[in-house]
């Protein structure tokens, strides 16, 4: 069914349905983890930052961290130079780093944030390196510029949520000696949501969420508390590269974020689903389910 084929009465019900969660919303901040390759398709991305621009104009606060890793990649290899990586992060060294601020602070920060605003959203950019917002280290030697978050200083985000602003975050980070540090996305998110105190942290992302069958997305478990979890982790249910994820979504509780969502980004208006309705959309992670 398209929007043109319901009547203006079926329109009203289904405005009328989403109150209840517009004034739970309302005034909350909602951090949205977007990138990699939930980002590629041009069409989901055009409906992702409508469905910002609606959150935003009724009243939650929106925080968009992103990350980019498929564009670096293509950068890298126009420039002649090899990716390389060591369970599953990208080996920065410093003109990898230099790549990474050019193509997260520059091209998808900005793009974003101009995408944002031709669908009427008042969005403003910024990189983790604005304000010192990320303070990061060497997470390991052999990874290079690869940045263990030591520090989130979050007043650039607040002042940007009091005037109204959505703040667009690329992960680079940066030290007291002026290094430039590559910040995994998901990691940054549940950072800067955590220091928030976010109501939710959702993070949009190419599977449909935690599967007891990697291999069936029908399997999906729609909701699981902290120590499911952990149980989750020791029996290899969740494994490869859901263990950051789902690692993410607990340090995110830890910190102080209510709860956390992960979901497919590339199902079509997937971030409304999953705050305007009953429904939801991919696994819920919260401290204590019967919190929920």
């Amino acid at each position: 069914m398209y929007i043109d084929d319901i009547t203006n009465a079926q329109r009203a019900e289904v405005l009328t349905a989403a109150l209840p969660y517009i004034k739970k919303y309302y005034g909350k901040i909602v951090v949205v983890k977007y990138g990699g390759n939930a980002m590629i398709n041009e069409e989901l991305k055009q409906q992702v930052m409508e469905d910002i621009v609606l959150l935003h104009l009724i009243g939650v606060k929106i925080v968009l961290v992103h990350g980019g890793g498929p564009e670096i990649t293509d950068m890298l290899q126009k420039i002649g130079k090899e990716s390389v990586f060591v369970d599953g992060l990208r080996v920065t060294d410093k003109d990898t780093a230099d790549v990474v601020q050019m193509v997260l602070a520059g091209k998808i920060n900005k793009s974003l944030v101009n995408l944002l605003g031709t669908k009427g959203g008042k969005a403003m950019g910024i990189s983790g390196m604005d304000g010192h917002l990320i303070e990061a280290e060497v997470k390991d030697e052999r990874l290079g510029f690869v940045g263990r978050i030591t520090k989130v200083n979050v007043e650039p985000v607040t002042d940007l949520l009091e005037h109204d602003y959505i703040p667009v975050i690329s992960t680079v980070g940066c030290d007291n000696k002026g290094n430039v540090y590559n910040i995994n996305a998901d990691t940054a998110a549940a950072y800067i949501a955590g220091a928030l105190k976010a109501e939710r942290l959702i993070s949009m992302t190419d599977i449909a969420g935690i599967l007891k069958d990697k291999d069936d997305p029908s399997s999906l478990i729609p909701c699981i508390d902290t120590k499911e979890a952990v149980e989750l982790f020791n029996d290899g249910t969740i494994s490869g590269g859901m263990i950051p994820k789902v690692e993410c979504c607990l340090d995110a509780i830890a910190r102080g974020v209510r709860k956390v969502i992960i979901m497919d980004g590339r199902v079509p208006h997937s971030l409304l689903i999953e705050t305007l309705t009953d429904e939801g959309a991919g696994t819920m992670v919260l401290e204590k389910k019967d919190e929920h």
